[in-house]
């Protein structure tokens, strides 16, 4: 979402009536879009080779983009070549398919394709059409698609389907948007082949059933102007201003706190365009920002911001299982 969910999502309280009454217009579109698909009235187009959805049914984010990232460098260890495929949210113009690189301005590509482009060297292209998107990137000798964001995308045939759940989060309070976070009812999770639970108390599941645990593991600052990132332990009993513009900035805000950092917390909406007056804080403090932030401000930041970047932890036995189920490469 581009703006501050409401509190009632995930926060509790009474539901506003209009709210109400406007998830069942919600629902009852999705649930006729979801029938048309079935039924094959709506057709579903897909390409020569595997694709895999990462996504999740509540609106704002779960860690949808460090799953993709560690799928795509997993999936390489393993001799594929994957390739990337997103809508890219927040562009200027997202009429227009283009291919994403390290340096395209994410005004053009999307915070999130620039940034798995950055830590992944992968190739990413972002379209409204994810299967335009998909067949492009198998055009250009991808042997297996990731696609983020994409599990409403009905377009796009997928061989996988990987819901992630923000663990603290989950599903708010259960109702779809407008009256709760809910983009598709929590039931249609049982058709997705691995749920993810990012945080929490998941359980390691059974291969193929159950929620899989994911951790985020940070342990390093970055100089957005480039040099030798510093152990975040470096910020340990020190205050910073920490900034995130993600679906749950708490949770940013949260991980550092785990640090013995002393968090000034400031949260931005999800996939906010950035001007150099946004980080100005009045004090010489350090500035930590989420990867996601830090490639739309590097063209105004200064000595005293950096970039804490995530990685994505699951256990073995998620992989092992993942990749059963993709199967065995071409060349094999």
């Amino acid at each position: 979402m581009a703006r501050k969910a409401p509190s009632w999502w995930f926060e509790g309280g009474r539901v506003p009536v209009a709210a109400r009454a406007l998830s069942h217009v919600y629902g009852a579109a999705v649930s006729t879009r979801r029938w048309l698909y079935d039924k094959g009235l709506k057709r579903s187009r897909g390409v020569d080779v595997p694709v895999i959805v990462v996504g999740n049914l509540i609106a704002g984010g779960s860690g949808k983009t460090p799953l993709a990232i560690a799928l795509v460098e997993r999936l390489r260890t393993e001799g594929w070549t994957p390739g990337v495929a997103s809508r890219g949210y927040g562009r200027e113009d997202d009429r227009l398919a283009r291919w994403v690189e390290a340096d395209t301005d994410p005004r053009q590509g999307g915070d999130e394709p620039v940034l798995i482009a950055a830590r992944t060297g992968a190739p990413v292209r972002v379209d409204r059409d994810r299967a335009a998107a998909a067949r492009a990137l198998a055009d250009a000798g991808c042997d297996i698609i990731v696609c983020d964001d994409g599990l409403q995308h009905y377009s796009l045939r997928r061989d996988i389907e990987i819901e992630v759940i923000d663990g603290r989060r989950r599903y708010g309070n259960g109702r779809l948007i407008p009256a709760g976070p809910l983009r598709e009812r929590a039931d249609r999770g049982g058709r997705r082949d691995f749920r993810v639970v990012n945080g929490g108390s998941a359980p390691v599941a059974e291969p193929g059933f159950g929620e899989w645990p994911m951790r985020l593991e940070t342990s390093s600052a970055r100089p957005l102007l480039g040099g030798r990132p510093l152990p975040l332990q470096a910020f340990a009993d020190r205050r910073v201003h920490a900034v995130a513009g993600i679906g749950d900035p708490e949770r940013f805000f949260s991980t550092l706190r785990a640090n013995r950092i002393a968090v000034v917390p400031h949260a931005f909406p999800d996939h906010h365009r950035y001007s150099a007056g946004d980080l100005q804080f009045g004090s010489d403090l350090p500035v930590l920002m989420t990867e996601k932030d830090a490639v739309k401000c590097r063209p105004f930041a200064g000595e005293r911001h950096f970039s804490v970047p995530v990685t994505a932890h699951l256990p073995e036995a998620f992989w092992i299982s993942l990749l059963d189920r993709v199967g065995p490469r071409p060349d094999q």
